[in-house]
């Protein structure tokens, strides 16, 4: 059953706070899906998740042309998909706090002149949290 992100349970958040890769689904200008491993982070307060990547990946451009976008987390029998609307910021504010969140939940990301942040507005969450 489709949920919203206000709806998560608390053992839910702490997965999505937990660190686990996910794979992000984007739609390709063919309308296929191109699927690649990250890691993001979630803010429940906003229900924005966020993918920190580089400028001009197959990635960035899809989101610029379809913002179509799932977020899928799994570990073991648990799994949450967040699905949204994407939209590539490039200002220094956002690429920092989408920085930031990733180095909360993985560790400091490396360097990177080319850095974006992929910013995703949840409205649906479908999935199985951790019992």
């Amino acid at each position: 059953m489709a949920r919203v992100p206000e709806n998560l349970t608390e053992r839910e958040l702490e997965f999505v706070a937990e660190r686990h890769l996910a794979t992000l689904t984007t739609l390709r200008a063919d309308g296929t899906p191109h699927v690649v491993p990250v890691g993001f982070s979630f803010d429940p307060a906003t229900g924005v998740a966020r993918v920190i990547c580089s400028d001009g990946t197959q990635k960035v451009r899809n989101v610029e042309r379809n913002a179509t976008v799932v977020l899928c987390q799994i570990a073991g029998a648990a799994w949450l998909s967040l699905e949204g609307a994407g939209r590539v910021a490039r200002d220094p504010e956002s690429v920092a706090e989408g920085e930031r969140r990733y180095a909360a939940r993985y560790q400091a990301p490396r360097p990177n002149d080319r850095r974006v942040v992929i910013e995703v507005a949840v409205t649906r969450i479908l999935g199985r949290g951790p019992r």
